[in-house]
């Protein structure tokens, strides 16, 4: 009952007041970034959601569109603006996602949404993540979140699909609070985010 019913109201009732609550935050950041990105606050990218249905995710732009001579974008960590990593570090450019779970395309709580180009690569049971509506925050964010590999992120993905309830969201949620505070797992070693999924080899 949760997981077909509630869960859906339960997300929209925390995103919605949560977008009223944030609104000074979410103004004043998209400032910021509007003069750091130039003129550019928001990112706009295709994800698969449930069932594999592609949607536009909306985050705010911690990195800038420079290029290389070749017209290449230049690396992760040479575009990610000053106050870009602020925003990043303190997990402010999720805040935008609520639109998202508004529109019923994203869930507080769920796998996070991947790039598209993934699809094809994944095997039979990490494509059960799509299973059900993708999340802002998730049981894989809050083991680890970009500091773990691939396989544990999506082990705890599927893990999550199969034990989906309402005690387990609001305990991830509060685990999100925490690890929001304590800047844990924020990128992968060696990465401004997290290395690029190239299959199962």
């Amino acid at each position: 009952m949760y997981k077909n019913f509630f869960k859906r109201i339960f997300d929209f009732l925390v995103a919605f007041f949560g977008l009223l609550l944030l609104s000074p935050v979410f103004l004043g950041v998209t400032v910021g970034l509007y003069f750091a990105n130039d003129g550019k606050p928001f990112f706009f990218q295709r994800r698969p959601g449930k069932r594999g249905r592609i949607f536009r995710i909306v985050k705010f732009r911690t990195m800038n569109e420079r290029t290389d001579a070749a017209g290449n974008l230049l690396p992760d960590a040479e575009r990610l603006t000053p106050i870009g990593s602020v925003v990043r570090k303190t997990s402010l450019d999720e805040i935008p996602q609520l639109i998202n779970v508004l529109k019923g395309e994203m869930s507080l709580i769920g796998p996070r949404p991947l790039l598209e180009q993934y699809l094809p690569l994944y095997d039979a049971v990490q494509g059960r993540r799509h299973e059900v509506r993708p999340g802002i925050t998730g049981w894989a964010q809050v083991n680890g979140r970009n500091a773990i590999s691939w396989q544990q992120k999506f082990a705890y993905d599927v893990w999550y699909v199969d034990h989906l309830n309402f005690w387990l969201d609001v305990r991830i949620l509060f685990l999100t609070v925490r690890k929001v505070f304590v800047r844990e797992g924020i990128s992968q070693e060696g990465q401004a985010t997290m290395e690029v999924f190239n299959g199962n080899e």
